[in-house]
């Protein structure tokens, strides 16, 4: 039988088709990133400001709500805005090159352009207020943000991950006292089993993993 290829075409189609693979598993990849929201676990985006958690929440003591303003009442934390940020650096460090980008915000009225740590994609509703309300704390999703000197992802925020804590939320629900506090949880702030079985008999088992609940 007649060789179809030579030996040199041969080795140059296989090359071609490696290539090939290559492109669509980092394409896949891309895809897979986006649909999980943006980047891989552990990713720190740069930001306009290198903002330090570490320093403004573990150091200081700064609450999450003096910057998050709608954390308990809307869909998004919110982003604090630059006169929030000038509350504090009109005083402090208000020469510091990294600050630069702040008073520039301020001055044009135009907003710093952070970028999303946690972005889910546009098919996925999902409602900050909903979750603090039932007990379900910061550190759940979004890590101990105390510790971290640049703000990165500690959550796959793939569909299972949800649906595992919707599936058995009792491990992860605090009282309402307790949602903000980062620390692990002491004596009389965790949700009294019986209550946590309450809610979930309240919501409906089924609507916690119902895909509508998620994908509206």
């Amino acid at each position: 039988m007649a060789q179809l290829f030579h030996p040199g075409e041969l080795l140059a189609l296989k090359v071609v088709l490696l290539g090939v693979a290559a492109a669509v598993a980092a394409v896949g990849v891309t895809i897979y990133n986006g649909l999980a929201g943006g980047a891989a676990p552990g990713h720190a985006p740069a930001q306009p400001i290198p903002f330090s958690h570490k320093h403004h929440v573990g150091d200081d003591g700064i609450d999450c709500r003096y910057c998050h303003t709608t954390v308990e009442k809307s869909r998004f934390a919110g982003l604090p805005s630059s006169e929030i940020c000038l509350t504090c650096h009109s005083q402090l460090f208000v020469g510091a090159a990294p600050l630069q980008p702040l008073h520039d915000s301020a001055a044009s009225g135009r907003p710093l352009q952070w970028n999303r740590v946690h972005d889910l994609p546009d098919f996925v509703y999902f409602d900050h207020s909903i979750h603090i309300a039932k007990g379900v704390a910061c550190v759940e999703c979004h890590g101990h943000v105390e510790r971290m000197p640049l703000t990165r992802r500690v959550a796959s925020l793939e569909m299972q991950w949800c649906l595992a804590c919707h599936r058995d939320p009792l491990p992860h629900l605090r009282a309402p006292g307790a949602v903000f506090d980062p620390e692990p949880l002491r004596a009389g702030e965790a949700l009294h089993e019986r209550d946590v079985r309450r809610l979930v008999e309240l919501l409906g088992q089924r609507r916690l993993t119902d895909c509508s609940t998620c994908h509206r």
